[in-house]
């Protein structure tokens, strides 16, 4: 388990940047909740002048705004494009790494197999997001508690909270999957920046025309709030779509990746 170990050595810095990032924005935000709905109808005046078009953009429902749930949703809106930028980067880096690095032939004259360093490799980022997940739904649902002057239920905050590493979990796959595909990676952020804010204006804009059919196509329009909020619960389509999408693109860049010709160092 070396290569694991060394996986979540060099990462740990970053992710503990990130785990601080996203969770100052949640206790930020989430503190002004009270002054948010200190007084409601003033607000929901204040609100209801923002084109519709541009409230869909940014994730603002002033039907369940106002309550915690609701409050946290919109701010899901952008703390999951921060957490897919997070796991792209890694999903990308975790393989690329070693070719940019000239250090790929090394590795692989190792006594171990490439299934071996795949699975170990992927294993490492894949705890590092959980690891990030745990300790900001601790803090988040911690600061919500503190904040709340009403009780919620917390089996369905903690499902809104969970849709942060879900998504993560498609960009980790789709950028393990470009690592392999693309073939020369001199920096992972040139590849996640670009595809998760493409993915998130194509979500934006199918929100904005009403496009049911868009959110097959983003992974930040799979797991809608009120959804969760009424049936407290995830729309299993889209669970499934996301499994078979995860499962797919990790064994295709297995099979891509074990077959792939690696370049000595010059």
């Amino acid at each position: 388990m070396n290569i694991f170990f060394r996986e979540l050595k060099a990462y740990r810095n970053s992710t503990i940047i990130w785990i601080v990032s996203l969770s100052l924005l949640a206790v930020v935000f989430l503190s002004m909740f009270p002054i948010f709905t200190k007084d409601v109808e003033t607000t929901k005046k204040l609100l209801e002048n923002i084109p519709p078009a541009m409230a869909s953009a940014v994730g603002l429902s002033i039907n369940s705004l106002f309550s915690i749930y609701g409050f946290m949703s919109w701010l899901l809106t952008f703390i999951t494009v921060a957490g897919a930028v997070q796991a792209m980067n890694l999903g990308v880096g975790v393989l690329s790494k070693e070719e940019t690095g000239k250090t790929a032939d090394f590795l692989l004259t190792k006594p171990i197999s490439r299934t071996k360093i795949i699975f170990q490799k992927l294993l490492a980022i894949l705890c590092l997001i959980i690891i990030t997940n745990i300790a900001f739904c601790v803090i988040a649902f911690t600061t919500a508690v503190a904040v709340s002057s009403i009780s919620f239920s917390v089996t369905t905050f903690i499902l809104i909270l969970l849709k942060l590493i879900l998504i993560q979990i498609i960009f980790l796959a789709l950028g393990f999957l470009l690592s392999v595909i693309i073939p020369k990676v001199k920096s992972s952020i040139t590849i996640s920046l670009p595809t998760v804010f493409t993915l998130f204006i194509i979500g934006t804009l199918g929100e904005v025309l009403n496009l049911e059919s868009v959110r097959y196509i983003s992974p930040f329009k799979f797991f809608d709030s009120n959804y969760i909020i009424s049936h407290n619960a995830y729309e299993l389509k889209y669970l499934v779509i996301e499994f078979i999408f995860v499962t797919a693109a990790i064994t295709f860049a297995y099979f891509m990746y074990i077959k792939k010709d690696i370049k000595a160092a010059a």
